[in-house]
């Protein structure tokens, strides 16, 4: 619907399309280095902060000497995390957890053997079990030093890792850190190479709009995206080429933007 009415050939703001930013990239860059010393890293960071976007990058930029493996599903117990891997590394998962760490562990040895450093990122952590979380890291153990575990998920995972009980794992994290908000000018100038990136002029958006977005969005990358979406959505539904004032603030009257004490006087 965006894109016949807007006349651009790719929908905007697509998770898939969507850049790393300048500081995004350094995270980026570090995270990628760890890959060749055996690494536990945390990436952490609130909902919406750009988490995702460094995860997918990995994805999309795997290189030949690289192999990528995600892990999504992080409420289950030891043996199923570790058939999960299996079944993400194209290894038989049939068998006792015991049969498929040796899998797993020989599939590690043949990609040391070939060149091949290994990222294995495990997406929301903080809900993951300790214990599956420690046994995992004694496994990645007998990994060659070509691999890097990444954890991501939010900042409560670090404060799980504080705990004097699981200071065998906190003692072996080689990196870490916490995703900030986007500032305004930093998220002005997503949306706007976003626009960039389907062929669509800075003018979509007035000025004052834009400048609404920034500050409903309150810093997050995803409440920016679905706003911009939901103010295009309406702009076709009102057939308007431009989005402005109006556009967004009737987006932003929906009751998941509106705050509490807003909602309460509904």
């Amino acid at each position: 619907m965006i894109r016949s009415y807007f006349g651009i050939e790719k929908t905007p703001f697509r998770q898939e399309d969507i850049n790393l930013l300048e500081g995004q990239q350094e995270i980026y860059d570090i995270l990628k280095v760890h890959s060749h010393q055996g690494g536990l890293c945390l990436l952490m960071g609130e909902p919406g902060t750009g988490k995702t976007v460094i995860k997918d990058t990995f994805k999309k930029q795997a290189a030949k000497l690289t192999t990528v493996v995600t892990v999504a599903r992080t409420l289950h117990t030891y043996t199923n995390t570790v058939k999960i891997l299996c079944d993400a590394f194209n290894v038989d998962f049939t068998g006792t957890h015991f049969k498929c760490e040796r899998r797993l562990i020989e599939e590690a040895l043949n990609l040391y053997r070939t060149g091949k450093s290994l990222i294995i990122i495990i997406d929301d952590a903080h809900l993951m079990e300790v214990q599956t979380l420690r046994r995992l890291r004694l496994m990645l153990e007998d990994f060659p030093k070509n691999h890097n575990l990444i954890l991501v998920g939010q900042p409560e995972l670090l404060s799980n890792f504080a705990l004097k009980v699981n200071q065998d794992i906190k003692s072996r994290i080689t990196y870490s850190v916490v995703l900030k908000k986007l500032n305004p000018d930093d998220m002005a100038d997503f949306i706007l190479s976003q626009l960039d990136n389907v062929g669509l002029g800075h003018n979509t958006f007035t000025e004052d709009a834009l400048s609404l977005v920034v500050r409903s969005a309150e810093g997050y990358l995803r409440q920016a995206r679905n706003l911009c979406l939901s103010s295009m959505l309406e702009a076709v539904r009102a057939r308007k080429k431009t989005i402005d004032l109006e556009i967004v603030n009737k987006v932003l009257i929906q009751p998941h933007w509106r705050t509490e004490d807003d909602i309460k006087h509904i």
